[in-house]
């Protein structure tokens, strides 16, 4: 679920068709210089005043091209989420559930908290929730990181830190709430005694078989 440091440029087309290998190259490098003007005006200017022709002068790139491949400004954003989804993440693994889940809790607070990149991910979130386009993206986004993320709880299963019917993506989504319900909606500062909290009682929910399915 962490998100800034997915957010560096990819090799990629901006519309390949789906399961297709993604070229690289020039189409690549033009993405690439795309995608990191547009999350360097996010920061800027917020979703409000982002524009397509901002963008393109920031990136270098003709602005006709930015219409022809992304035609709006949650075209923009929502290959910007699009690219992070795609880049590899590294999914705690200490050996124990509990110092598992406190990690991944610390993973989300210093993602939106850093000084030098929690400013991105915030502003590509903070888009995502005012377009319809970016938001089905950020979806997307946080849908593929819960399926990478299910092998921690399936691990514990196995070590018998966890009920057997121990649902995975409904543990996950119990961790990072209260993180994102502070970030997003009350605007609250979060910290890492909050990640660390959150991570306690989704651990004392989850071994008091809160999350099994029946």
């Amino acid at each position: 679920m962490r998100l800034e440091s997915t957010l560096s440029a990819a090799s990629s087309d901006p519309h390949p068709p789906h399961g297709s290998v993604r070229p690289g190259g020039r189409t690549a490098r033009t993405r690439a210089a795309v995608i990191e003007a547009t999350l360097d005006e996010l920061v800027r200017r917020g979703y409000d005043d982002l524009t397509v022709e901002a963008v393109a002068a920031r990136s270098g790139v003709h602005k006709a091209t930015l219409y022809r491949r992304w035609s709006t400004v949650d075209g923009l954003v929502s290959d910007a989420l699009d690219q992070a989804a795609e880049q590899p993440w590294q999914v705690p693994d200490t050996g124990g559930l509990a110092s598992d889940l406190r990690a991944l809790a610390q993973q989300i607070a210093t993602g939106f908290t850093d000084p030098d990149h929690g400013a991105r991910p915030t502003a590509l979130i903070t888009a995502a929730l005012r377009s319809d386009q970016a938001a089905a993206a950020l979806g997307r986004f946080l849908r593929g990181r819960l399926a990478q993320a299910t092998p921690l709880v399936h691990r514990a299963i196995d070590r018998g830190e966890l009920p057997e019917h121990t649902d995975a993506d409904a543990l996950l989504r119990a961790l990072a709430a209260p993180l994102y319900y502070r970030l997003f909606l009350t605007r609250e500062p979060i910290s890492a005694d909050l990640a660390d909290q959150a991570a306690l009682a989704t651990l004392a929910a989850a071994t008091a078989g809160v999350f099994t399915t029946r």
